[in-house]
């Protein structure tokens, strides 16, 4: 059975690029596709592991090309194809995902792919991934590694306590952050190295590549 370890799970958003796609899968032990996410890899040149949804939207040679992968008809219409490519990876203890396709074109798409994140940001290690930078969903402590001088923002999404910044050039200890505060924006790295603390809540870390 494939492991699925580091998951790359491709969505169906038309502004994804196929170099950025390639790259990350060089990252990844798996590919997954939900559902139109499949017509993305194939224009990337990538073959996905698992195609999940409720498969209404790939095209028909997207499915005469992946005809070997395994295709996943989950009939639930109150749910998204991410949440059920979510589910299906939680199923599989999936460590880590990165997820790319899912932000661009609509916003209410966007801010609802985003905040999805919510209810599997404690069964995994979660990215957002686009040109140019990335968006972690955080519900608790976390190190990442950044180039010098990158912009790192955090947005918390519920009042966050207990939060700390080490690594960056305005630091914090201990600090609440409540939901709609600007605080947290603009921070800078100061090596390759940061790590942000907290004791509860729910944020955002944007780090520009």
């Amino acid at each position: 059975m494939k492991a699925f370890h580091h998951a790359l799970l491709i969505g169906n958003s038309p502004h994804i690029s196929p170099r950025l796609l390639k790259t990350l899968a060089q990252k990844a032990d798996s590919i997954i596709a939900a559902d139109g996410g499949a017509n993305s890899a194939r224009k990337a040149g990538l073959s996905p592991h698992v195609i999940i949804g409720d498969l209404d939207s790939a095209s028909a040679t997207t499915r005469r090309q992946f005809k070997k992968a395994r295709w996943i008809f989950v009939n639930n219409q109150n749910n998204t194809d991410l949440q059920k490519a979510l589910d299906f990876l939680a199923e599989q203890n999936c460590r880590e995902c990165t997820l790319a396709g899912f932000t661009g074109g609509r916003w209410d798409f966007s801010f609802g792919n985003l905040l999805t994140a919510y209810s599997y940001a404690k069964k995994m290690k979660l990215c957002f991934a686009g040109e140019g930078w990335k968006i972690f969903p955080l519900t608790s402590s976390r190190r990442f590694t950044a180039r010098p001088g990158a912009r790192v923002s955090l947005l918390p999404v519920k009042p966050c306590s207990g939060v700390t910044l080490s690594g960056l050039k305005f630091p914090l200890k201990n600090a609440r952050l409540p939901l709609g505060t600007t605080r947290t924006l603009s921070n800078q790295t100061v090596r390759t190295n940061f790590s942000v603390s907290m004791r509860s809540g729910f944020l955002f870390v944007y780090i520009e590549d």
